[in-house]
């Protein structure tokens, strides 16, 4: 770094600026060089661009699908997949766009204030945060909502890290309970201006929204691909499955909550079935709305998740069951993921405190019989 933006340097007041773009592509020098300690280049800017790297198949076909349901939409069902992604990558840049420059524009603001360095932790938020909002969601509700999310789920608590419930999901929360005529209805997932003439008895709410693939005229595989409205970078599992592989490859998400969540899903889902309670088939539960997007990208994110390894479970198949029992009970709210995440990210610290008490009370016990 230029010295001018050293400490004792004229330009000090910007080092968390200059440090932050400076380090973004670079490896920092201030790695250990001696000594008995593992000496490595990953740091966590390098660990969060493999997050961002595993959702992009997420967001490119999210773009592709937003360009496809608005010529559903219009009466064009061709499969023009440039020109459908196109249209899609034009309508979802405003969103990265306001997303980035008002989330990095107060988490800058924060380190300045604080004399620290910038956290990379927004990196991944601000690109996950347009991939589970409708495409069409009008952009000042969008900076209203990733302020109050910076500010309030994340730099009160001091920044990257400290944080207890994940920005991304706390900005969908935010809107949902703010702006609810923006985040639900019929036609809030599909991108068309109102002067478009639409194709009779076309509608544009989630198969969520509604009962089952049957009406909706979607099965298995229309799901599982992702040919169907819904939030930009949550319709396709394929291509979600394909970051989930790469996150569990590198070791950076957690299979096993990943798997506890499936278990828990399938566990309601299945008891739900058998009751007569639901018509859906608890494997379908797992392609339908942002379950599949929540659990992998969302439920294990390392701050906010549980850190002890019998939590992960626990914690996971709560997220799991607890999707599925609000979509089961409550008929006012379809999807279920976003509050399962956002309650067990509170309760994730009690969840390591319960097993790591536990765990400390079978010693004791194995010490006095000993």
């Amino acid at each position: 770094m230029n010295k001018i933006f050293e400490k004792g340097g004229k330009f000090y007041w910007l080092h968390s600026t200059v440090d932050a773009f400076e380090t973004f592509l670079h490896v920092p020098g201030t790695v250990t060089r001696k000594g008995s300690h593992v000496r490595d280049a990953i740091d966590l800017k390098r660990i969060l661009i493999l997050v961002v790297i595993a959702a992009v198949p997420a967001a490119l076909f999210g773009m592709w699908n937003v360009g496809y349901q608005h010529g559903l939409a219009v009466g064009d069902t061709s499969l023009n997949i440039l020109g459908n992604w196109w249209y899609g990558f034009l309508k979802v840049l405003p969103l990265y766009l306001v997303s980035y420059i008002v989330g990095l524009g107060i988490e800058f603001a924060s380190c300045q204030i604080r004399g620290e360095e910038v956290s990379e932790g927004y990196l991944v938020s601000g690109f996950f945060i347009p991939l589970i909002v409708p495409v069409d969601i009008p952009l000042w509700m969008l900076a209203v909502a990733v302020a109050f999310a910076v500010i309030f789920g994340k730099e009160v608590f001091g920044g990257t890290g400290m944080n207890i419930v994940n920005p991304a999901i706390l900005t969908r929360a935010f809107l949902f309970f703010s702006y609810p005529n923006y985040m639900s209805g019929s036609n809030c997932w599909i991108s068309y201006k109102p002067t478009e003439q639409l194709v009779d008895g076309f509608t544009g709410a989630t198969p969520l929204a509604l009962d089952g693939p049957a009406q909706y005229g979607t099965g298995f595989w229309d799901l599982f691909i992702g040919t169907v409205p819904g939030s930009v970078g949550e319709t396709s599992v394929i291509a979600i499955l394909l970051g989930a592989i790469l996150l569990i490859w590198t070791g950076i998400a957690s299979w096993k909550i990943m798997c506890a969540g499936i278990l828990g899903a399938l566990f309601v889902g299945g008891i739900g079935d058998l009751a007569g309670i639901t018509t859906i088939p608890c494997y379908m539960q797992l392609l339908y709305g942002g379950f599949a997007f929540g659990i992998v990208f969302m439920a294990t994110d390392p701050v906010t998740s549980a850190q002890t390894e019998a939590g992960k479970w626990i914690y996971g198949f709560l997220i799991g069951a607890l999707c599925i029992t609000v979509r089961l009970f409550n008929p006012g709210y379809a999807e279920g993921m976003m509050l399962a995440i956002l309650l067990c990210n509170v309760f994730a610290p009690l969840i390591d405190h319960c097993v790591i008490s536990a765990h400390l009370s079978r010693k004791a016990k194995k010490l006095k019989t000993a």
